[in-house]
């Protein structure tokens, strides 16, 4: 059951990736589209400073798509099978106020009716809780939080 919750979640997680990924190469590409469109007009330093604005844009596009390929990459590293005995990459923590994912930047997903905040290991909630075993607390926002489960 546990491998089936983690497995949805990792499954989602794939599908935010990839949205995000094939969003970040259509826009990369329609930035370089248009600036192949542009045309040298008599008025160089307007054309070039578009022209430089327009690769600038794409850079970022192009800096966005390489880190979601990265996170991509880590998330491929956690196996719902595996099982562990304190809150780590990869895990799900339960406490009374909140189930977590501990492995991308995805917000809320909900799998079988309940809902998993997924959030990334630098994240400050995971930095906390990261090494906890279940029956130990951790303190966040001026909350002591007592883990339930970790799997």
């Amino acid at each position: 059951m546990s491998a089936d919750i983690k497995q949805s979640l990792i499954d989602q997680c794939n599908d935010v990736l990839d949205d995000k990924i094939n969003r970040l190469e259509k826009l990369a590409s329609d930035v370089q589209d248009a600036a192949n469109q542009e045309t040298k007009s008599s008025m160089g330093d307007k054309y070039e400073t578009g022209r430089a604005m327009m690769q600038a844009e794409k850079d970022k596009y192009m800096q966005q798509l390489t880190q979601a390929i990265f996170v991509q990459t880590q998330l491929e590293q956690v196996k719902a099978d595996k099982i562990f005995e304190q809150a780590a990459f990869g895990a799900i923590v339960k406490t009374r106020l909140a189930n977590y994912f501990i492995a991308i930047s995805a917000g809320r997903m909900e799998v079988a009716g309940e809902k998993y905040y997924v959030i990334s290991p630098q994240a400050p909630l995971a930095q906390a809780v990261i090494g906890k075993k279940v029956g130990e607390s951790f303190s966040f926002n001026d909350q002591e939080i007592k883990i339930e489960a970790v799997f």
